[in-house]
């Protein structure tokens, strides 16, 4: 299975990934790294892999049509399969996701459905769940649909909210179980064995 990541930061569940498939784990490769920043980290993570590299911005374009287009012919130029979405702070155009309908995965660092949304993104999470006081946060690995952090659920993990977490400390627990679940996911996709039927997701176990 070919892989397209898109990141907007620093790349480490882009890392993540790329060493779930070093290790034999995830049997998959990486046949694109699209950015909507010039300047993400992710890109020389991507460049020190040997993985190519693209920087598509809105800015770059008149319209949304028109970024949905060259979205979509590079994706074709790399034939990608599935898009993973590692950190990546821009809406997926419409077309692009009606193209790849099904086969976009986004991981969100809270517990959808709650804590998501326009926004919601980085430290702002983290800074509302802990204003709300719940005492379970953890990361999801969605289906990703025309709605901000709405699609089907693929894998959740939680980790305890303390007392004394900061945005910081409940952050490095979830960016932890993040690196874990994202290339599970991955993983059961490449091996065919995710059902999708009526907006829910079932993964089959090997056995």
């Amino acid at each position: 299975m070919n892989i397209g990541v898109f990141a907007s930061g620093r790349g480490s569940n882009f890392q993540a990934i790329l060493n779930a498939i070093q290790r034999g784990i995830l049997p998959a490769r990486v046949t694109l790294l699209l950015s909507n920043r010039f300047d993400a980290g992710a890109l020389e993570v991507a460049r020190s892999n040997g993985i190519p590299t693209i920087h598509i911005s809105q800015k770059q374009f008149s319209d949304e049509a028109s970024l949905a287009a060259r979205m979509l012919e590079v994706l074709k130029e790399h034939d990608v399969h599935l898009i993973a979405l590692a950190g990546y702070l821009k809406k997926i155009p419409t077309a692009v996701v009606r193209a790849y309908r099904n086969r976009i995965l986004n991981i969100h660092p809270a517990l959808l459905p709650s804590f998501g949304g326009p926004g919601m993104y980085g430290h702002h999470v983290h800074e509302a769940v802990l204003a709300s006081g719940v005492k379970l946060s953890g990361a999801t690995v969605h289906i990703v649909d025309e709605e901000y952090d709405r699609g089907p659920i693929v894998i959740q993990r939680t980790v305890p909210v303390d007392e004394h977490d900061t945005p910081e400390t409940l952050a490095a627990k979830v960016l932890k179980i993040e690196h874990e679940i994202y290339p599970q996911a991955l993983k059961a996709f490449a091996e065919n064995r995710v059902l999708m039927k009526e907006g829910s997701v079932w993964i089959h176990s090997h056995n």
